[in-house]
């Protein structure tokens, strides 16, 4: 049979996850993590004041949840290791109840057919380290070099995809920018030091990995296009310098081995460059990434600045652009966020061109929808808006496939209902629903629709 999307062979077709979202940090014994500490502080900026101790129990329970990755067809899986579980402090002595814990849930993947990919940092500083300046302190790059080596000496053997680092721009945002995320600061300087320093402990992991291993190792990006209200020139440069700020900040040192020209030039002008060491450069330079992880959600649409930027207010990316609200955009009301198929389209277009056409895989994608109980039906969340949001980003991928793009495979976020930081169980993503009370998971349609997909590698419209 003939299918109208007809995916590349040896597709990959799967879900990610993160060990603080599913875990629960109190299971098992494990160092605290900044959300540990975050939410002792301030449990009223957990929605619903639901902190990261329990969320969906994947520690006691993954044999069943990997079970129905395989029973939908999961042929890959992204997962994260917690590095204050495996190093409760984040150096020093190795937890060997972590190593059982992490070593059955590789081997369990891998015995039902599901290829593990790691990851080894997903928001969660351990506090220790987080105490004496997180990522602005250079020691912690050696701590974390030291993390990755253990993590690629106990488990590299059956894991050969790796990544170093889940949206690192993210913490820079939420810790350093925007106080979503602790540790609450609003300061761009101190910002653009954690991004940098998170890029030389990138580049230190990917060092020792091709040392001493011999699979592939990435990151994993959220790369958000920056799309100009117009064409005139002042539109066009807010969106460029967007996504230099966003984007390009990460994306260009990750596979080209340097930062963009143009992105040094504007924070030198503005005196806001890190500081940085003699032999950086060079270690970028010489350990680029073998795969890029994509997570899409939305697009960002900039227009050139209504006001200039009130010169005694802290330095900002904002000064240069301001967002634009298009008219008529089509939305996921729940999280606020625009939806933009094309946008998976635009993404993988750039890599052809601009990056050398890396091997490059959706490391996530997903709608969150909230009280998704008003859709069940004999017993099943009916949830045909995720599986139209799935199909519709799939049409472009497969559109990118078709035009030349090396691209791998789909994951989307998740698999089953989990912890969502400061949003807890606020908005829901999985193709299992979770049940809070009894910890029961229940496949929702999209489940049995996606086991199609990947059975097919492909479906009809």
């Amino acid at each position: 049979m003939t299918l109208d999307y007809q995916f590349p062979k040896d597709f990959w077709w799967g879900s990610a996850a993160s060990a603080t979202q599913t875990e629960g940090s109190t299971n098992g014994i494990s160092g605290a993590t900044i959300w540990d500490r975050w939410y002792k502080e301030a449990p009223n900026r957990f929605f619903e004041g639901v902190g990261p101790d329990q969320t969906s129990d994947f520690y006691h329970r993954y044999k069943e949840d990997i079970t129905n990755m395989k029973a939908i067809g999961h042929n890959s899986f992204r997962l994260s290791i917690s590095w204050a579980r495996l190093i409760p402090e984040g150096k020093g002595d190795v937890n060997d109840d972590a190593v059982r814990f992490y070593n059955e849930v590789i081997d369990e993947l891998l015995n039902q057919g599901i290829e593990p990919f790691v990851n080894l940092y997903h928001f969660d500083m351990p506090i220790e380290l987080q105490d004496i300046g997180g990522w602005e302190n250079r020691e912690v790059i050696e701590a974390y070099a030291d993390y990755a080596k253990i993590a690629f000496d106990l488990f590299g053997d059956r894991v050969k995809t790796w990544f170093t680092f889940n949206e690192p721009i993210v913490p820079v945002e939420g810790g350093y920018l925007y106080d979503f995320h602790y540790p609450n600061v609003v300061d761009a300087r101190r910002a653009i030091q954690v991004a940098y320093n998170t890029m030389i402990a990138h580049a230190r992991a990917v060092k020792l990995y091709h040392e001493a291993q011999d699979g592939k190792i990435g990151i994993v990006l959220n790369l958000t296009p920056s799309y100009p209200r117009s064409q005139n020139p002042a539109d066009l440069k807010a969106a460029h310098i967007c996504d230099l700020f966003f984007n390009r900040s990460f994306l260009d040192p990750a596979v080209l081995g340097e930062y963009p020209d143009d992105l040094i030039e504007l924070l030198e002008e503005h005196g806001q460059l890190p500081e940085t060491k003699v032999d950086d450069k060079d270690l970028l330079k010489n350990n680029i990434i073998d795969i890029l992880g994509v997570n899409y959600y939305q697009p960002r649409r900039v227009k050139a600045k209504e006001h200039l930027p009130n010169p005694y207010a802290p330095f900002m990316p904002d000064w240069f652009f301001d967002n634009y609200e298009m008219p008529g955009r089509k939305m996921n009301v729940y999280r606020g966020w625009e939806i933009y198929e094309k946008g998976i389209y635009d993404i993988m277009i750039n890599l052809k061109e601009n990056y050398g056409n890396i091997d490059s895989f959706i490391s996530e994608n997903g709608m969150g929808v909230q009280n998704e109980e008003r859709f069940i039906k004999d017993g099943r969340i009916e949830d045909d808006y995720r599986i139209d949001f799935i199909k519709e980003h799939l049409k472009w991928l497969h559109k990118a496939a078709e035009e030349g793009c090396n691209v791998k495979g789909y994951h989307l976020w998740t698999f089953m209902d989990n912890w969502s930081w400061m949003n807890a169980y606020k908005n829901r993503y999985g193709f299992f629903s979770v049940d809070l009370e009894t910890g029961e998971r229940t496949a929702k349609k999209s489940a049995e629709w996606i086991a199609e997909v990947s059975k097919q590698n492909g479906f009809n419209d």
